[in-house]
């Protein structure tokens, strides 16, 4: 696959999707952003600054960005489709994939979850679907700041599924390295795995570093991975090293004193002091959230095994209650969440 005239799509130019496609449009890739009307307003206004912990603040004029709000102008031409939507809005939009690509575009998913990539098959068939993992923080300027900033707030290699020649050179740009692996499920689950630290981070309302620094937070997360390894390893699934550590060992670094902790995981706090996780910007924003996709994965496969994850299910109640009252994050006290699952 040559990059020259080959053209991407960002089929949900959100966070992760604005940020990608001013990488990729910064390198000279061509480069739509099908963008809800929000984020296209902005666009067209004031263009798209993205800035990262590397130190790289980068602007991309309007005149230079291409926006569609209209799925079909947006995913017409498209060679390749970049999906970046929330998982709750995958099966929408492989019907408008289906509806306006063409039917050779290479689609790939960089959603949160392990079921994403399998779903746009079921719904495209036919079609070439690759499983793509992002791994890093991305927080979007507060809303009225022009111009829209993209700020990628943490490290890491996008990875995708091996895909047709060429196709990771074309993606693989300055501010987003991409790379591929040969087992995208193992890739898939390890990230959840630290994905399920996202709704502590939504129910606390902390920025993901403080919350971090903090054992009695990390000792609930911990616990949460403990219940999900224990699933995963009853259906055979040995999920990857995402975080520089084995799996098996998150647990029993999360558990370290403080102290400790801030020497051994210096990598896991390298993030921006002040971002948070996207679940945390639905709770905000009064938006559903993924933990249906996250915890709610991991609610599966226990039940499917028979093995026990009450703590798991404890924080995604709490996220489905503060969904419903739509006043954002209920900024709770670990032990609120400890407190109840030992009442239950």
């Amino acid at each position: 696959m040559a990059n020259e005239d080959k053209t991407i799509a960002i089929a949900g130019a959100g966070s992760i999707g604005c940020y990608a496609g001013a990488c990729l449009a910064l390198a000279g890739r061509q480069v739509v952003l099908l963008a809800r009307p929000r984020i296209d307003e902005a666009l067209r206004k004031a263009g798209l600054r993205v800035t990262d912990l590397a130190g790289r603040d980068r602007l991309i004029k309007a005149d230079a960005l291409s926006v569609a709000a209209d799925p079909a102008r947006g995913l017409s031409e498209a060679d390749v489709i970049l999906v970046t939507v929330k998982s709750g809005a995958t099966q929408d939009m492989a019907g408008l994939i289906a509806a306006h690509a063409r039917p050779d575009a290479v689609v790939v998913s960089l959603q949160n979850g392990v079921d994403n990539a399998d779903r746009l098959r079921a719904w495209l068939a036919g079609r070439l679907v690759l499983a793509g993992m992002v791994p890093f923080n991305v927080v979007q300027s507060p809303d009225g700041e022009l111009p829209l900033r993209m700020h990628r707030a943490s490290d890491g290699k996008v990875i995708i599924e091996d895909g047709p020649a060429g196709l990771v050179e074309l993606l693989d740009v300055a501010g987003l390295a991409v790379e591929t692996h040969g087992d995208m499920k193992a890739v898939l689950w390890g990230k959840l795995l630290l994905n399920l630290n996202n709704a502590l981070v939504a129910l606390s309302g902390l920025p993901l570093a403080a919350q971090l620094a903090d054992r009695r937070w990390r000792l609930i997360l911990a616990g949460q991975i403990d219940e999900a390894l224990a699933a995963l390893k009853a259906s055979g699934i040995e999920p990857a090293r995402i975080a520089g550590l084995r799996p098996a060992l998150l647990p029993k670094v999360l558990r370290l004193p403080d102290w400790l902790f801030k020497l051994v995981a210096r990598r896991m706090l390298a993030i921006d002091p002040e971002a948070r996780s996207s679940m945390w910007d639905d709770l905000q924003r009064g938006r559903p959230t993924e933990i249906g996709d996250l915890q709610g994965a991991v609610l599966g496969l226990a039940e499917k095994t028979g093995t026990p994850a009450l703590l798991v299910k404890r924080v995604a109640a709490l996220v489905r209650e503060a969904e419903q009252e739509k006043r954002g994050s209920p900024g709770l006290m670990p032990e609120a969440i400890t407190s109840g699952l030992r009442s239950g």
